[in-house]
């Protein structure tokens, strides 16, 4: 399979809390071997998981809160504002907590909310963690910034017989232009954008049950790893990729294939 040179930025996303709301950015300014901007900066520790902020080493997903196991998290609507470290919840349209998570007290005030909002789900009292330098609170040990491919999410729309959001593959950029699953076909190789971003994808991204939760209802409402594995005997769909040389990318901007 021929990758497609014509690749579009189609969206942008990042998600500021592990296992909440999704923010759309028109662009980013990406750094060499860094993460996808404002993503994962925090995560919500589900019990003690001896995670030291001071020596940061990966943990598994289930260390924390997030939509795998934990999906009444989608129905909470949440921003965050970079410039003052505060982030806004609403359940049910209206104000739920406000907090900034650049200080203990922010950071305390929206872990008393989730011991009331998931109390038959926390494993022990939940603590809001922040990202030290040069970590990240992401799903994969090198998911420095992932890749979703439209097309395949429309295929997957077949395979289950219902309408797929591209959110519940919680992305950083979302591409329109590649033929369905030509991205699982591109590790290795490089993509560049017009600025001189450089990113090598690195490999495939196996899907989890957090996909079968409806973003906006929060409901467990699809099968998606089991129709991927019963249509192509795998559970991968979008990849993660490596920044060779940082710059700007924007929405609406192109992609090329090199190397």
């Amino acid at each position: 399979m021929s990758p497609n040179p014509a690749i579009r930025i189609a969206a942008l996303y990042r998600y500021p809390v592990k296992g909440l709301s999704p923010e759309a950015v028109e662009s980013a300014e990406l750094e060499t071997s860094g993460y996808f901007p404002g993503d994962r900066l925090y995560a919500i520790e589900n019990g003690p998981s001896g995670f030291n902020e001071g020596v940061p080493r990966h943990l598994p997903k289930v260390a924390y809160l997030m939509l795998m196991r934990n999906e009444a998290l989608a129905r909470l609507r949440t921003r965050f504002d970079d410039a003052t470290h505060r982030l806004t919840v609403e359940e049910n349209g209206a104000l739920a907590v406000e907090a900034d998570l650049g200080t203990e007290e922010g950071r305390a005030a929206l872990a008393a909310f989730m011991t009331g909002f998931l109390p038959q789900e926390l494993r022990g009292a939940p603590r809001v963690l922040s990202a030290p330098p040069g970590y990240r609170f992401t799903d994969s040990r090198t998911g420095y910034v992932s890749l979703i491919n439209r097309a395949s999410v429309a295929a997957i729309e077949d395979f289950v017989g219902a309408p797929v959001d591209p959110l519940r593959f919680r992305g950083n950029l979302y591409l329109d232009g590649l033929s369905p699953w030509e991205e699982l076909d591109m590790v290795g190789r490089v993509l560049e954008a017009g600025d001189g971003v450089r990113l090598k994808i690195t490999s495939r991204t196996v899907r989890c049950a957090a996909t079968n939760v409806d973003p906006q209802t929060g409901l467990r409402d699809l099968a998606i790893p089991k129709a991927l594995s019963d249509h192509l005997g795998h559970a991968d769909c979008g990849v993660y990729a490596e920044v060779l040389a940082g710059g700007p990318l924007r929405a609406g901007g192109g992609l090329r294939v090199i190397g």
